[in-house]
């Protein structure tokens, strides 16, 4: 879990910087997103036995907070192999990871 929180962190400053043209800080939006999926990783009823947001059979994240983080996904993903290349590959195997309940 503490990887998959670190993974959306640097996806999401990747993009903000990127698109949004800041420097080592995020945006007030990106603040806010990156906030909220740190709450919805923290109640993820899978918890260390997650897949990847994409692959989960429940969709925790508001539709608009799902489509905005998709964004960021698609924009940082693909970059993220150049800059956290272990971070990405650890990524892409929990995508192939089915979600099971704890205990």
């Amino acid at each position: 879990m503490q990887r998959e929180a670190r993974t959306v962190e640097v996806m999401i400053r990747r993009f903000c910087q990127d698109r949004h043209r800041t420097h080592g800080i995020l945006c007030h939006d990106c603040q806010e997103l990156l906030a909220y999926a740190h709450r919805r990783l923290h109640h993820c009823p899978f918890q260390e036995h997650k897949t990847t947001c994409g692959e989960c059979p429940v969709h925790c994240y508001t539709p608009a907070n799902r489509e905005k983080i998709r964004e960021v996904m698609r924009y940082a993903g693909p970059r993220m192999l150049l800059s956290h290349p272990i971070l990405a590959i650890a990524h892409l195997l929990d995508g192939l990871r089915k979600p099971r309940a704890k205990g």
